[in-house]
């Protein structure tokens, strides 16, 4: 077999769920797509997922995968279970169906606009698992992810955000005004999210108050913040690629204000699948998810009061702007180390974080805060008490 073949192998695997211990997302095919890309052997992407279908960095294996049967989906019903967490292989079923039928282009078209306000769900790894499959040209692994985004639907409401207008600024400098508001009025807005994430919410799945980090993002993405919606003007006149330029630009920087971050890091991964998704859609469809990514952006960093001083995101942004790396041998050698450190590392997200950063390094003309910002690895958290109790699934 090919090392081609066998990653493509590897991506079309239906040997294991998407999910284990309740709502922990499976992150091997994520992982396989960064370590191939990153230059691991393709026999070195296998002993990472076959390693990590044994024993997660979570300290639990993945499971088997769940059989079909308990939903009849229809182009009529499909959306009635959108977020009720049951149907997975129901879901896979409806859209290899739907493929089938359409092609992958109009499936895209026909069915991503309807699932892309729960881009956010399951912390963003649903969306990662669709653009990251259309990404590796996996069929299967795109079909998982649309089945895996109506699973865990839960909306971010980017219809309440004000039509973007005036078109000054640029994503950092709207992000630094967001951090000036927020600094600005800290003990109200925090104490405002504190009382906002303690309440309880029957609209939630029992699951993710299990969870406390999806719990608390799904709680602020319901009621939301004008934070979040009247902030958008950076992006009017712009086209959908020099927004994702900015935003690449703005969350990496965000990134680099808290190094390390397990939830800052989700923003630069989970913005490359929400690029992969855009690129394949109508260019009307397009600026939809360029506003539902800031919604939601902004609604994460509310929900876990990630906001660094302004000042601080300032400095980085003077230090960064318009800085570019030369062409020297040192910086590809500096890259290399970085990418075989990626591969060390039982965390995958790490791998992710090198394998978007060096691409978008090397398309973008070498911005030097890719590399400074790929080089701050993450650890695997640990889990919250509530994990003491089983799952609700």
């Amino acid at each position: 077999m090919t090392g081609s073949a066998l990653i493509d192998e590897l991506l079309a695997d239906q040997s294991y769920y998407i999910e284990f211990n309740g709502h922990l997302t499976n992150h091997a095919k994520h992982a396989v797509v960064a370590l191939h890309g990153i230059g691991a052997d393709p026999e070195e992407v296998r002993r990472y997922y076959d390693n990590y279908a044994k024993l997660t960095a979570y300290g639990y294996g993945l499971e088997p995968p769940r059989p079909a049967g308990k939903l009849l989906l229809t182009e009529q019903n499909w959306r009635q279970y959108l977020g009720k967490r049951i149907g997975f292989a129901d879901y896979c079923d409806f859209f290899d169906a739907e493929e089938r039928r359409l092609g992958m282009a109009e499936l895209l078209r026909r069915y991503v606009p309807q699932l892309l306000d729960g881009w956010v769900a399951s912390f963003t790894h649903a969306t990662i698992h669709l653009g990251w499959g259309l990404d590796a040209g996996s069929r299967w692994m795109a079909i998982e992810g649309l089945a895996y985004l109506a699973f865990s639907f839960v909306p971010c409401h980017a219809a309440r955000a004000e039509p973007p207008s005036g078109g000054d600024g640029s994503a950092v400098t709207a992000l630094i005004e967001i951090c000036q508001a927020w600094e600005d009025d800290r003990d109200q807005l925090s104490h405002w999210v504190s009382e906002l994430v303690a309440g309880g919410s029957a609209d939630l799945h029992p699951e993710l108050a299990r969870s406390g980090l999806q719990y608390r993002i799904a709680r602020m993405l319901s009621v939301g913040h004008p934070l979040a919606y009247r902030t958008l003007g950076w992006s009017a006149g712009k086209d959908v690629a020099a927004c994702f330029n900015e935003l690449y630009y703005a969350v990496s920087l965000l990134y680099l204000a808290q190094p390390g971050d397990f939830v800052l890091l989700h923003l630069i991964t989970s913005l490359h699948a929400m690029e992969q998704i855009a690129q394949r859609l109508p260019a009307e469809q397009q600026t939809e998810v360029v506003r539902s990514f800031w919604v939601g952006m902004v609604c994460i960093v509310l929900a876990e009061q990630l906001f660094p001083k302004a000042d601080k995101l300032a400095t980085l942004h003077r230090t960064f702007d318009g800085r570019f790396d030369p062409a020297d041998e040192w910086l590809a050698a500096d890259w290399q180390q970085l990418a075989v450190r990626a591969r060390l590392e039982e965390e995958e997200h790490n791998p992710k974080l090198v394998y978007v950063l060096l691409a978008l390094w090397r398309r973008a003309g070498r911005p030097s805060y890719c590399r400074a910002a790929a080089g701050q690895f993450t650890r695997t958290p640990a889990l919250p008490p509530s994990f003491e109790q089983p799952p609700t699934e």
